[in-house]
């Protein structure tokens, strides 16, 4: 596989993001992946280039790079102080024009085919995916929002209220054990998807706690969870980044 490094120019600054994908047999349908709040890290470049071996063109962007290129995160209070904080600058909106930068630099690659696009979202970042497929209906064939936190808000752009806008196959996967998406809260996403026809499938992780995908979670790793979670990923990018008959 073909990796790299790069600074994608934004109008805030360098976007730093890690780049895989196939070496052969390209140009690539494109998945964009949105970190969780831990930040772009060694375990997210693994899960990248378990998506570039399937054939994707994978970009995982830095989203703290306005304020750092580099996040470790400490869990201690301090740690959880500073990513707490690092995740208090980011919105729905500077999603949006990271999102539009991504489609800009996709679309000038040769090696990426920017007619087929999807995006997963972890964490904090799975209203980013529904904010980035609201803005831009006529760019994304899927999107998937794991363990996603804030999906119902009371402000204006709340992912809940996106929904008449998200036309592309939407799949929300759910920790049953989740703080930052109750049932409630998932209902009420659930309503919405359904009341704007948007295509959709929303499945609940049984016993499985928010962060279950992450390898480096220790304990909240759930290995058949998490791998569930990956066979759900290959089925819907398989089918909805098929090249068009």
């Amino acid at each position: 596989m073909i990796e790299k490094h790069l600074d994608i120019p934004t109008p805030d600054g360098a976007m730093n993001s890690f780049v895989v994908y196939p070496e052969e047999k390209g140009p690539h349908p494109i998945v964009l992946f949105y970190m969780d709040a831990p930040g772009k890290r060694e375990e997210l470049h693994d899960m990248a280039r378990r998506l570039a071996r399937a054939g994707y063109y994978v970009v995982l962007p830095n989203l703290y790079y306005r304020k750092t290129r580099e996040f470790t995160l400490v869990r201690d209070e301090a740690g959880m102080a500073g990513m707490f904080k690092l995740m208090s600058h980011l919105s729905n909106a500077l999603a949006v024009q990271d999102t539009e930068t991504l489609l800009r630099f996709v679309d000038a690659q040769p090696d990426a085919d920017a007619s087929r696009i999807a995006a997963v979202g972890y964490c904090m970042s799975g209203p980013f995916v529904m904010a980035a497929a609201a803005n831009f209906p006529e760019r994304f064939r899927s999107i998937a929002a794991i363990h996603g936190a804030n999906m119902v808000t009371e402000q204006t752009d709340s992912p809940h209220l996106m929904a008449p806008r998200i036309r592309c196959e939407t799949y929300i996967g759910c920790a049953e054990i989740d703080k930052w998406a109750s049932m409630e809260v998932v209902d009420t996403l659930q309503t919405a998807l359904v009341a704007s026809g948007t295509p959709h499938r929303i499945e609940w992780y049984r016993g499985a706690q928010h962060g279950f995908v992450f390898p480096g979670r220790g304990d909240i790793y759930d290995r058949p969870n998490a791998e569930r979670h990956w066979e759900r990923l290959f089925e819907l990018f398989g089918r909805t980044l098929q090249p068009a008959v």
